[in-house]
């Protein structure tokens, strides 16, 4: 971890926030519920325990892995329904062969992101290539779920494939942390993901004992998820570890530390930083449907029994 790095972050572009920003406060940090998801892959439930409020607009996100695969151990996810919102994959290490039944799909790999808006429905699998089950390998990834405003949950399904490479780099004023874009926006600087919903996401490498203060949007909501290592939130310095997340109130700029010792097997402290416009709509979520009532739930379940999100492929090329 991770894929996409630079030998000298010096060379990019810097960014802090502004020495007038209103530091978020740490409003708490939660620690992730450990599951399976699929066939069986092992997953973090980051945001379990944290109240919708804060999470607005986003739904969940698990980290997948991490975790190294003997030879025939790889697994994936069958097929299955959604509606309503978009998916956000974003693979660390290993590889993930996508597709759906409206014929869309791809191959992501070590740093790139597939960005995939649901909207009316479709059905969808995700599945190692059959050269890692054969040979096994590293899978460590994260898949975030983006709610979709009432006036988009029906709109055509569409997809992004976002390579490592496209991701918009950065680094702090002294060059000790490595800030990757993946979508969204950060002190005037784009990512390459198009959101209906406007958010950020970044993934970020702090050495030890960086410091980092960004500039937020202030009518963004703030979360920081730990991937690996260990360090402190906030002004006050709050802990974080490995699979923790943290909840910031308001306010203008997001302040992120690495402890000064780190673990061999985590050298860096890896976070990931959300932050999205609230929707602030009613929303009724089942499994892989998330709509506004009950009826419109009921009628995607509906939709899907009578095989009006499509039908799966006789050969789906796994």
């Amino acid at each position: 971890m991770p894929a996409v790095t630079v030998e000298n972050p010096l060379t990019l572009p810097r960014v802090s926030a502004p020495a007038e920003a209103v530091p978020r406060p740490v409003l708490a940090v939660t620690t992730a519920l450990g599951g399976f998801e699929g066939e069986g892959f092992p997953v973090r439930r980051a945001f379990a325990g944290i109240n919708y409020q804060h999470l607005d607009p986003f739904i969940m996100m698990d980290q997948m892995g991490e975790v190294e695969y003997a030879p025939g151990e790889p697994k994936g996810t069958p097929w299955h329904p959604h509606r309503g919102f978009e998916t956000v994959t974003y693979l660390i290490d290993g590889t993930f062969v996508h597709q759906d039944s409206h014929g869309g799909g791809g191959t992501i790999r070590n740093g790139d992101t597939q960005w995939m808006t649901a909207g009316s429905g479709l059905l969808h699998i995700e599945a190692p290539p059959e050269s890692l089950v054969m040979s096994g390998g590293l899978f460590h990834g994260l898949q975030l779920w983006v709610n979709l405003p009432a006036r988009d949950k029906m709109m055509d399904p569409r997809y992004q494939d976002i390579r490592g490479g496209q991701v918009q780099l950065l680094t702090s004023s002294d060059g000790g942390a490595l800030l990757r874009i993946i979508a969204g926006e950060l002190d005037g600087h784009e990512g390459p993901g198009i959101t209906h919903t406007p958010i950020t996401m970044i993934h970020a490498t702090l050495r030890p004992g960086a410091e980092v203060t960004l500039p937020w949007r202030e009518d963004f909501n703030g979360l920081a998820y730990v991937l690996a290592g260990r360090g402190a939130v906030g002004t006050d310095r709050r802990p974080v570890h490995s699979g923790q997340t943290a909840v910031f109130g308001k306010g203008s700029s997001m302040t992120v530390r690495a402890d000064e010792s780190q673990d061999s097997n985590a050298p860096d402290l890896e976070v990931v930083l959300l932050g999205g416009q609230p929707i602030r709509e009613p929303m009724a979520h089942y499994g892989p449907f998330v709509m506004n009532t009950r009826e419109e739930l009921q009628q995607a379940f509906d939709d899907f029994q009578k095989g009006l999100l499509g039908t799966i492929p006789s050969v789906h090329g796994m």
